[in-house]
C-alpha cells in the first residue's frame, strides 16, 4: 500500500510539473504574440518593385484564366491595374512629342483614351493562355532622368525566358511605370514614338487618334472572332 501511495504521489507530482511547464509555455506564446501584435506593420506599397510585382500578379492570374475570361474579360481585368500602375497620359505625351503641345484639350483627352485602349488591348490579346510561366523580379537599379529600372523575367518551363525591364518614375508622390524595355534592350515607348511620328506628320493628331482607335478595334475583333 505504501509503495502504491508513493507511486501515486510521484505521478501526481510529475503531472503538476508538466502542467506548470505547459502553463509557462502558453504564457510565453501569449507574450510573444502580444509583442508581435504591438509592433508597427510596415506596408510600404509605393515602391518601384511593388508596383511592377502587383501588375505581374494581375497579369499572371489573367493568364491562368485567359480562356474562360475571353478577350473582353481579360481586358476588363487588366484595365484598372494598367491604368493605375502605368502613367498612360505621360507615355502618350512623350510618344507624340511637340504635337502634344499643339493639341487641344479635347484632342488630348481623345488621344489618351485611344492610347489606353490600344495599350490595354495589346496585353489582353498577347497573354491568351498559361502553361506554367512565372514572373521573377531580378532586382532594381538607377536609370536616367531620375528613373528606377526594375529588372524582371518571364520564366517559361521550356527554358526560353523573356527578360523585361520596367522604367518607373516617381510622379506626384507615386511610383508609376512609364516604359518597358524588351530583352533586346528596345524601348516599347521609343518604337511607338517612331510609329506615331510618321502618322502625325501625314495625318495630324486627329489622324493618330483615328488610327489608334482602329487598331484597338482590330485587336478586339481578331481576339473575339
Amino acid at each position: 500500500m505504501k509503495i502504491q501511495a508513493r507511486a501515486s504521489h510521484v505521478s501526481l507530482m510529475n503531472r503538476n510539473i508538466i502542467h506548470q511547464r505547459w502553463r509557462r509555455f502558453l504564457c510565453l506564446v501569449v507574450l510573444i504574440a502580444g509583442i508581435a501584435l504591438s509592433l508597427p506593420i510596415k506596408a510600404d506599397e509605393n515602391t518601384p518593385i511593388h508596383i511592377v510585382e502587383a501588375f505581374h500578379v494581375t497579369l499572371l492570374t489573367t493568364m491562368q484564366s485567359a480562356k474562360a475570361l475571353g478577350y473582353k474579360g481579360r481586358y476588363g481585368k487588366l484595365a484598372p491595374v494598367i491604368e493605375r500602375r502605368f502613367h498612360l497620359p505621360l507615355m502618350v505625351q512623350v510618344a507624340t512629342g511637340s504635337y502634344w503641345k499643339k493639341a487641344t484639350e479635347k484632342q488630348r483627352d481623345l488621344l489618351v483614351g485611344a492610347f489606353s485602349k490600344i495599350s490595354i488591348g495589346t496585353y489582353a490579346s498577347r497573354f491568351t493562355g498559361y502553361s506554367g510561366q512565372t514572373f521573377v523580379t531580378l532586382g532594381r537599379r538607377d536609370g536616367p532622368q531620375q528613373t528606377i529600372l526594375v529588372k524582371t523575367k518571364i520564366a517559361n518551363p521550356s527554358g526560353k525566358d523573356v527578360k523585361l525591364t520596367y522604367v518607373t518614375r516617381l510622379i506626384k508622390g507615386t511610383w508609376r511605370i512609364i516604359d518597358v524595355l524588351l530583352d533586346t534592350g528596345i524601348s516599347e515607348l521609343a518604337v511607338r514614338r517612331s510609329e506615331y511620328r510618321r502618322i502625325l506628320k501625314s495625318k495630324g493628331i486627329d489622324g493618330l487618334i483615328s488610327t489608334l482607335d482602329g487598331k484597338a478595334a482590330a485587336l478586339r475583333k481578331a481576339a473575339t472572332g
